[in-house]
């Protein structure tokens, strides 16, 4: 008896043995999903595309040790190629860098004329688009097009109601002619106008301009026009531009009547570094009580904002805005998405239904990502920063909130 129990024991024990090695050396396969990042790396509003890279490079770190731990049977992994800000670049490196590798979720673009310029191209593909800082109330349509900040129509209202609310009666209202620009210029000019004040719209400058006299001139007029009627004091310049805006910093600076009255900028301006980086255009802004609107942070939520924020500003040497954040928030909605589909991403309808339902059931570092009818951020307040001076140089401070 003893005999037959043995070999049976010995080859339990090797079975057992073999069993426990197998497992033991089990390794799951990542699979890789490839996300692409669309920003303006060294072109006009780098600082929110170099923020918004860091953002990417940040989140896919943290999401990738998150799937580690549950054993998630794919990774997330991010490229970032620089548009500079222009509409033909952003539609070469969609068919290149997108379509041609069959990537089916996009961050980015940053303004809402290359959103404009890729969104055939989208509606023409199975690709979901996310975009951390379009803001043109012309892009609020039902597509795969989504915006994780507040549309013009937002920002306007709150811009508008700030201007009016500081004492101004008339506004002189110029923006650079793209869809971004000319929305906020449309958005904040109606919102005043509602409020009970006079606006005056600028024709739009092309995107082409580099000469910025004839805009100050026309600036210069209508202000001369609307102090004439609303009294000293009571007439206020709103710019909605990317970094040109210096430009015409630079020359209203000259301007008596433009370097003593108040002057508001649009978010495509906000933490500028090429603002902060030019003396003559950093001290007109600060003479003229200049600030401009971001995307609000929420003081409830800075416990888990503040240390992405950190670290960005290490890799970068560039304080982030929420727009940047928004690009962190994106790519865990991205991450969230795919865990529903077990990381494939094949049946399109399914992988959008997904998206939506994900972002509008969560709270990211920067708030309820929760989304309108079209798509876009369906709420949101703003931070009002404004230039000061420490010691030789310049910097960009928080100034205010809107209501």
């Amino acid at each position: 008896m003893r005999k037959l129990l043995l070999p049976v024991t010995t080859l339990l024990a090797t079975a057992l043995l073999t069993f426990s090695c197998q497992k033991s050396t089990k390794v799951i396969v990542a699979q890789p999903v490839f996300v692409q990042g669309l920003f303006s790396l060294t072109g006009n509003w780098s600082s929110l595309g170099i923020t918004s890279k860091a953002a990417l490079e940040l989140a896919q770190e943290d999401i990738n040790a998150y799937l580690a731990k549950k054993d998630s049977r794919f990774s997330i992994s991010v490229a970032v190629s620089d548009t500079k800000l222009e509409t033909a670049a952003a539609q070469s490196l969609y068919t290149t860098d997108v379509y041609n590798r069959n990537v089916k979720f996009v961050i980015g673009p940053q303004s809402s004329a290359e959103v404009a310029a890729i969104k055939g191209q989208v509606d023409a593909s199975q690709v979901i688009v996310v975009s951390q800082s379009s803001t043109a109330g012309s892009l609020a349509v039902d597509d795969n097009i989504f915006r994780f900040c507040p549309p013009d129509k937002i920002e306007g209202v709150a811009s508008g109601a700030t201007i009016f609310t500081q004492g101004a009666t008339g506004l002189v209202t110029v923006a650079r002619d793209d869809a971004g620009n000319k929305g906020l210029q449309t958005a904040t000019g109606a919102a005043f106008t509602a409020k009970g004040g006079e606006v005056s719209a600028i024709a739009p400058y092309a995107i082409t301009t580099s000469d910025y006299t004839t805009v100050i001139a026309a600036v210069k007029a209508e202000v001369a026009r609307l102090t004439t009627s609303k009294g000293a004091g009571k007439v206020a310049v709103y710019l909605a531009s990317f970094d040109e805006g210096i430009e015409l910093f630079k020359l209203a600076s000259a301007e008596p009547t433009l370097n003593s009255i108040k002057w508001y900028g649009g978010d495509g301006i906000v933490l500028s570094t090429a603002l902060t980086g030019n003396a003559v255009a950093a001290e007109f802004a600060i003479k003229t009580g200049f600030f401009a609107p971001s995307f609000g942070l929420p003081t409830s939520l800075q416990s888990k904002w503040q240390p992405v924020a950190d670290r960005i500003k290490a890799k970068t040497g560039i304080e982030p805005d929420a727009y940047a954040l928004a690009a962190y928030d994106a790519l865990w909605t991205i991450a969230y998405t795919l865990e529903t589909t077990n990381g494939h991403a094949d049946d399109f309808a399914k992988l959008r239904a997904a998206f939506i339902a994900e972002a509008n059931k969560d709270t990211g570092i920067v708030g309820a990502d929760a989304l309108d009818e079209f798509g876009d951020r369906a709420s949101g307040t703003f931070d009002y920063f404004g230039i000061v001076k420490d010691g030789a140089s310049y910097k960009w401070a928080l100034v205010g909130k809107s209501e």
